[in-house]
């Protein structure tokens, strides 16, 4: 008869002329499986068993030692005699040896085509304790030029190890699916197998080739030498490097697990695509211990997790991917209590998204666990200003910041810079004089204190100037600016700011000429294009700024490409396109003489009209862009007493915005010139309905003695 042995992970029927050996190996199998199970948490803190504190690991290694001594055993059984010495040489801390029971395994024995399926187990195990034992072995000084070897040779024998495992888990699937059987007697039922220790390991290696994978792909991969993972290297390649190593060749004595069909799937079609895939699998397979005493083995998790994170920034980094980044590192919160690294990666990547209102608070937390970093608060800062306008939040952080003295360092003077740009800020929304006065004061105080303890930083002096020139002290707003343009004389601001002051001084001249050498540093900045375009029509009149007008058509059209699906792609280019607007005026009544300029502008106008009638995608700020474009355009034609030509440019900016208050003020401007008074009075109330704070708005109301019809009559007085 036949007798039952279940030892391990495997269920094996006995033949009835097994000899005492093979019965003496099934007990020691099963003595040690025993032994690994009992203590898991021992083997994954690497805790070496002892001989006296685990009585059956001792057992087993001496009935193993007497099988050995002995030398009657079969070859497949003495690979698996070996494969469990192996086993015990690894949990009680001999690496060293381990290897070498590793080495003595027959592999082509264990890969015979007519093998059982646990063979396949027992190479996986191989390969698994081999890489483990090199990966533990210390490096001493001598071998240590080395390392690069056993690392490359510890990989080898994991992948082979993670290969031999998905096989051998795909065989076992084929076995308790398709039941077959070859005798007249019928198969055993399936048997739920737990994983042992080792083979586990095989299975989790994986992590550690995708890992190191997908390093390899962000650092060593050019884009140019990268195929798909399916398909066959491009010819050019295989010319200049020559042939590729087919997969087995790479891993001979390995059977290759079943590849499942991949349509439908997504594969890859560069290196970086590749690389955030991998990592994406790799996440996923992570497993991060919890329990307080796995510490060391959850530090080391948690370092392996931590790279992975890291290298998705990297490759989603490349192609812009912040708000995907920030959903990955979200998902590593639930093991990253006090983790500073993580949480700071998160906020950044958060910032980086335009998902302030988190990064905010990601923020407070990295500056809870780093209270004496002064950088954290200061990003928060940052993002309070910039993006969420939370004056009062970056109030008290700046404060927060600059109480801390010296202790602060380099980030003291930016401290006090971000103080006074949020009173500057506070004083422009005050709507009492008294209180805009003393928001401006303070502001000042606080820039000059940034300025005394950093006198070489450019930005702060610009700052310095700003706020001087806005509480008109022109002046006085000309020293620190000077001192920025010295220190950063190519600064877009601080020229931009020269040339108001300069205006503001009454100088024009200087101050085109200054403006003029700001655009050939950055020819395509709107906000110089449009400071242009006021000092022209003030130096030379309507009809010459038309031509800047034209410029500013033909920069906006040709750095954001419009396709057929009217999809804006920023820094896309194509040739600009000479566009003409029909001219109203009849030249031989008109009572201003042609300009060409002014002809070359309306081109531009016609041809991207097209555009605002079409649905806009892209960010906002583009078609903000172009509608000041339009308004300015339109207010020159305004000017130049050409209003047929001023309402189309109008109507153009009113398709893209129609409630904006900006195109609310011109259409009123516009009846007004026309004789229109009711209807430009109602134009000015919505426009002051929808910008309460709008001076330009009041000022066209009361401008001259004529507006007086438009504000009404005086009210009755009460009787």
């Amino acid at each position: 008869e036949f007798a039952l042995a279940a030892h391990g992970s495997h269920v094996v029927l006995l033949p009835p002329d097994l000899t005492d050996d093979y019965l003496t190996l099934v007990m020691a199998e099963a003595l040690l499986e025993e032994c690994l199970l009992e203590n898991l948490d021992l083997l994954r803190s690497l805790t070496p068993l002892l001989d006296k504190t685990q009585p059956k690991l001792c057992r087993a290694k001496s009935l193993l030692n007497a099988v050995l001594s002995r030398g009657c055993l079969m070859p497949r059984y003495l690979n698996e005699a070996l494969l469990l010495m192996a086993k015990v040489h690894y949990v009680q801390g001999r690496y060293w040896d381990a290897q070498g029971m590793c080495a003595r395994v027959g592999l082509e024995e264990l890969t015979k085509e007519d093998q059982p399926t646990y063979h396949l187990r027992l190479l996986a195990e191989a390969f698994a304790i081999k890489g483990l034992s090199l990966d533990h072995q210390t490096v001493s000084a001598v071998s240590r030029v080395r390392l690069s070897e056993r690392e490359e040779e510890s990989m080898s024998c994991f992948l082979r190890a993670c290969d031999a495992a998905l096989s051998y888990m795909q065989e076992l699937d084929k076995t308790v699916m398709t039941p077959h059987s070859k005798t007249g007697k019928s198969t055993l039922p399936p048997v739920d197998m737990e994983l042992g220790y080792f083979l586990q390991a095989a299975l989790q290696s994986a992590y550690l080739c995708l890992l190191k994978l997908a390093e390899v792909l962000l650092s060593s991969v050019s884009e140019d030498s990268y195929w798909p993972p399916l398909g066959p290297p491009p010819s050019a390649w295989l010319h200049r490097e020559g042939a590729a190593a087919s997969k087995d060749a790479i891993y001979p004595t390995v059977k290759p697990p079943h590849r499942y069909s991949s349509d439908s799937c997504f594969c890859p079609q560069d290196v970086v695509e590749e690389a955030v895939l991998v990592l994406l699998i790799t996440e996923s397979m992570a497993v991060i211990s919890r329990l307080p005493d796995q510490a060391e083995a959850r530090q080391a998790s948690l370092r392996d997790a931590t790279s992975v994170y890291d290298l998705l920034t990297i490759g989603m980094a490349r192609r812009g991917q912040y708000a995907m980044i920030s959903e990955c590192l979200e998902r590593a919160m639930k093991f990253s209590f006090n983790e500073f690294h993580l949480w700071h990666q998160l906020g950044l990547s958060l910032m980086a998204a335009g998902k302030g209102v988190g990064a905010v608070s990601v923020f407070k937390e990295c500056t809870r666990l780093r209270p004496e970093d002064p950088s954290l608060p200061l990003l928060a800062v940052k993002i309070c200003i910039n993006q969420l306008h939370w004056l009062e939040e970056a109030l008290t952080l700046s404060q927060r910041v600059a109480s801390m003295g010296k202790e602060a360092g380099e980030f003291l003077p930016r401290a006090y810079l971000s103080v006074g740009l949020c009173y500057s800020l506070k004083a422009s929304e005050a709507s009492l004089r008294a209180d805009r006065n003393e928001f401006n004061k303070k502001s000042l105080r606080a820039l000059s204190k940034a300025q005394s303890l950093d006198p070489q930083d450019a930005q702060i002096a610009m700052y310095l100037a700003l706020q001087l020139a806005l509480v008109r002290q022109v002046s006085a707003a000309m020293e620190p600016l000077q001192i920025a343009l010295s220190l950063r004389g190519d600064d877009v601001h601080s020229l931009h700011l020269l040339t108001l002051l300069l205006s503001a001084q009454k100088h024009p001249q200087p101050a085109l000429e200054t403006l003029n050498l700001a655009l050939s540093q950055h020819p395509s900045n709107f906000n110089l294009l449009f400071t242009k375009v006021k000092l022209e029509e003030a130096l030379f009149g309507p009809a010459a700024a038309l031509q800047t007008c034209e410029e500013m058509l033909q920069e906006w059209q040709s750095r954001y490409d419009v396709t057929e699906k009217s999809e804006v792609i920023p820094g896309a280019r194509k040739p600009s396109i000479h566009l003409t607007l029909p001219d109203f005026q009849d030249a031989s009544t008109s009572m201003f003489p042609s300009s060409v300029a002014a002809s070359r502008l309306e081109a531009a106008l016609s041809e991207v009209s097209d555009m605002s009638s079409t649905r806009r995608q892209g960010p906002t700020y583009i078609w903000t862009t172009l509608e000041r474009i339009w308004l300015q355009a339109g207010e020159l034609f305004m000017a130049d007493g050409r209003l047929k030509e001023a309402q189309f440019c109008i109507a153009e900016a009113s398709c893209l915005f129609p409630n904006s208050h900006s195109v609310l003020l011109q259409r009123g401007r516009l009846a007004e010139l026309r004789g229109h008074l009711e209807e430009a009075k109602g134009l000015y109330d919505e426009a002051l309905a929808i910008h309460p704070t709008g001076e330009s708005i009041l000022v066209h109301m009361v401008s001259d003695s004529d507006n007086t019809m438009l504000l009404g009559p005086p009210s009755a007085p009460p009787s």
